[in-house]
């Protein structure tokens, strides 16, 4: 029988821009945007696409947070270029 590989995480990289922004937040913004990212990281086709890039726009209006992000081609690598909380 062979593992079910659907339900593993994507592993979660932020480049300079989104660590720029992240060192900015405040621990309860941080915290929010923690679910946010673990959310992306189980399904990388959250969010809405970004017209002619390969970036996909996230925004969970509940905890108020936004994530821009692009998942590689075998989604086993999901990149952070922006936060917002």
């Amino acid at each position: 029988m062979s593992p079910d590989h659907s339900s593993r995480r994507a592993r979660v990289i932020m480049v300079e821009p989104a660590l720029t922004q992240l060192d900015k937040l405040t621990a309860d913004e941080t915290h929010r945007l923690d679910r946010a990212v673990v959310a992306i990281s189980v399904n990388p086709e959250l969010g809405t696409e970004v017209s002619g890039t390969l970036l996909r726009d996230y925004t969970d209006e509940i905890d108020a947070v936004r994530v821009i992000y692009y998942a590689t081609a075998l989604r086993t690598i999901t990149i952070v270029a922006y936060v917002e909380a």
